[in-house]
């Protein structure tokens, strides 16, 4: 199949994918794939998920688009369900980098400052604004001057962070698990030092949960699993479960800084996709359900160890949830075909790690068969 009619920003694998059931999709051809991508960690609910479809259809008749005008109540249910018992209260926007980049402008319409750190290998968005955020040179490398007022310094490590807060840094803003950087988790001490640093100093704490949030990492939030209260968290992929919906939510005093006027977005916190993410939230935000990702978890973190035990080119697992990450000396890009020729997804983080997002909805059964798999992969090659 050849492509005339598409900028070449993307490296497209030669396989269209055109149906989805539960946690496997189909090719163009029939061909049935196990699916540990969750297009990117979108689809934590699966595919055609039969709640979620009758919440869109029942919407899609009614009324898709208002602008944001008037009152929405889909609105305001899904962010009552976002903030819990937290006192926070969200904007809505289409995707993680403009959930970003409005966190990016809340900080600094708040507190006057213009300095925020971020960390080395994080990733944020390619927007201006969350690709200036982020910490990976090749994200930026073409596209002339950044914006300015971001201190990148290494992740966990809390003497590199002390040195770098000044009476201009408004805050510190970070992934609690850095996935596109390789699937790194925060050190529990190095966190405490980051919390601490955010009290002495009067700095917000902003976390990016795009892809960390909605359940991935065992708790509705990554934040949840670390036991901390960010003043800014940022959603995206698993909200909407495929269709585009973003949001930032926001401790109430910073409220008054994003009086009308101050920002906006046309699209944000439409009717369709707001009927599909309240559905979204009601079905991951249970303790059982909640649980069984955190076990899961566990379980394949300890079925790798065991079965890469003794294969010498891997040199770490690691992860959170259903978020996992499988450090290897091979081949990565290689590696990937090779799983994809036996009807398996995964995805390449950093340049050295294959990331695992399996839907959260996955079986035991399904989550071993797929690592059995990936096991037997690396095995033979190392």
């Amino acid at each position: 199949m050849t492509n005339s009619y598409l900028l070449p920003n993307y490296a497209r694998q030669p396989v269209e994918f055109v149906k989805g059931e539960s946690v496997f999709l189909f090719d163009s051809n029939g061909e049935k794939y196990l699916d540990f991508t969750s297009g990117i960690g979108v689809a934590n609910l699966g595919y055609t998920q039969p709640e979620l479809i009758a919440a869109l259809t029942e919407q899609a008749g009614l009324l898709w688009h208002t602008p944001n005008l008037y009152r929405n109540s889909l609105q305001e249910k899904v962010a009552a369900q976002l903030a819990g018992s937290r006192d926070m209260l969200a904007f809505f926007c289409n995707s993680g980098t403009e959930a970003n980049e409005a966190a990016i402008k809340l900080i600094r319409k708040h507190t006057g400052k213009q300095q925020i750190i971020t960390f080395d290998q994080s990733f944020h968005g390619r927007t201006f604004g969350s690709m200036s955020a982020t910490g990976q040179s090749a994200v930026h490398d073409g596209f002339g001057s950044v914006v300015e007022g971001f201190v990148h310094v290494p992740f966990n490590d809390s003497h590199a962070l002390k040195e770098a807060v000044t009476e201009e840094t408004a805050a510190i803003f970070l992934e609690l698990v850095q996935g596109e950087g390789g699937v790194v988790p925060a050190d529990d001490a190095w966190l405490s030092d980051v919390v601490q640093l955010c009290r002495t100093h009067g700095l917000l704490l902003a976390v990016d949960e795009v892809q960390t949030g909605m359940g991935r990492t065992g708790k509705l939030y990554a934040s949840d699993v670390y036991r901390i209260e960010p003043d800014i968290v940022t959603l995206a992929k698993g909200l909407g479960n495929g269709i585009p919906v973003g949001a930032m939510l926001a401790k109430r005093p910073l409220a008054a800084s994003f009086s009308p006027g101050t920002h906006g977005s046309t699209f944000g916190g439409n009717k369709l996709a707001l009927s599909v993410a309240a559905k979204v939230v009601d079905l991951i935000d249970s303790p059982e359900f909640l649980t069984e990702v955190e076990r899961l978890g566990r379980f394949s973190l300890e079925y790798l160890a065991e079965g890469l035990k003794n294969c010498r080119t891997v040199t770490a697992i690691r992860g959170k949830g259903l978020m996992l990450g499988i450090e290897a000396t091979t081949d990565i890009p290689q590696l990937i075909a090779s799983l994809a020729e036996k009807k398996l997804l995964v995805l390449r983080a950093g340049q050295s790690v294959i990331r695992l997002l399996p839907p959260l909805v996955i079986s035991q059964k399904e989550l071993q068969a797929g690592l059995d798999i990936i096991i037997e992969t690396l095995t033979k090659e190392g």
